[in-house]
C-alpha cells in the first residue's frame, strides 16, 4: 500500500518534467506564429525575342550608261502616193566605189588626179598628179612622195622609190608633183601593176612631221597596147572600053 502513493508521485514528477514551466505554473500559452523561411530556388531568367519588322525598301533602279527612252508619240501615218517614173525619165550615172579611208597623220587632203595611167607616149593619160595639204602648213617645209608597184596577180612589191621631193604651189602647206612612170623602180618588170604610195611631210631641219599609212590599191599603171588601125582596101577599079 505505501508503494501505489511513491509511484504516483514519481508520475507526477515526470509528467512536470515534459510539461513548460508556464504550463506547470497554470498560464495559459499563446500561440506563436513560427516565421518560415522560404528559398526560392532562381529559375532561368525569361529569354525575350524582341520581334523587330523587317523593312521593306522598294526602289527604282538607276541604270548608269544608259539612255532613258523617250516615248515615242503615236501618230497617223500620211499615205504616200508614188508616181512611176518612165523608164527614159530615170538618170543615168556611173557608179563609183567607195574606198576604205587611209589615216593620213600630218595632213587635210591627199588627192591623185587620176586612178589609171600608162607606159609609153601613145596612151593617155602619161602621168598622175598628186595633190597634198599639209596640217601644219607654218612648220611644213617639205613633203616627199614614197611609191613602189605590187603584182595584181602575185602580190609582190618592188623597192621603194628613193623620195621624190614635192613642188610648193606657192601656198602655205600645199604641195603637188607629176609623177610620170620613168621616176619609178623596176617601171619596165611590172606590167598592169598597182602603184603603191606613201607621203611624209617635215620641217626645215627634216624633222618629220607626218606620215600617212599606205594607200595599197587605188592608182594603177598599165602598158600601152597600141591598138591596130583596120586599112581599108582598095579595089582598083577597070575601066571597060
Amino acid at each position: 500500500m505505501k508503494k501505489i502513493p511513491l509511484l504516483l508521485v514519481l508520475v507526477t514528477f515526470l509528467s512536470a518534467c515534459s510539461m513548460t514551466l508556464n504550463e506547470f505554473l497554470g498560464i495559459q500559452v499563446t500561440a506563436t506564429a513560427v516565421p518560415t523561411f522560404f528559398t526560392t530556388t532562381p529559375t532561368d531568367a525569361p529569354t525575350f525575342t524582341p520581334t523587330v519588322p523587317t523593312p521593306t525598301f522598294t526602289s527604282t533602279p538607276t541604270l548608269v550608261g544608259q539612255k532613258a527612252k523617250t516615248p515615242t508619240s503615236l501618230s497617223t501615218p500620211t499615205q504616200l502616193i508614188f508616181t512611176p517614173l518612165s523608164v527614159t525619165s530615170l538618170p543615168t550615172s556611173t557608179p563609183i566605189e567607195i574606198a576604205t579611208q587611209v589615216p593620213i597623220p600630218g595632213f587635210v587632203s591627199i588627192s591623185v588626179s587620176n586612178d589609171v595611167f600608162y607606159k609609153g607616149k601613145d596612151c593617155l593619160p602619161g602621168s598622175v598628179k598628186f595633190t597634198a595639204q599639209a596640217a601644219d602648213p607654218a612648220n611644213t617645209a617639205f613633203v616627199l612622195l614614197f611609191v613602189r608597184f605590187k603584182s595584181k596577180q602575185t602580190g609582190t612589191t618592188s623597192e621603194w622609190t628613193d623620195s621624190i621631193a614635192m613642188q610648193s604651189t606657192g601656198i602655205p602647206g600645199m604641195f603637188v608633183h607629176e609623177l610620170v612612170p620613168a621616176e619609178m623602180k623596176a617601171a619596165d618588170i611590172f606590167e598592169n601593176a598597182w602603184v603603191q604610195y606613201q607621203l611624209v611631210a617635215t620641217d626645215a631641219n627634216v624633222n618629220q612631221l607626218g606620215k600617212t599609212d599606205i594607200f595599197s590599191e587605188r592608182l594603177t599603171l598599165l602598158e600601152c597596147v597600141a591598138t591596130p588601125v583596120s586599112i581599108a582596101s582598095v579595089t582598083p577599079t577597070v575601066l571597060v572600053p
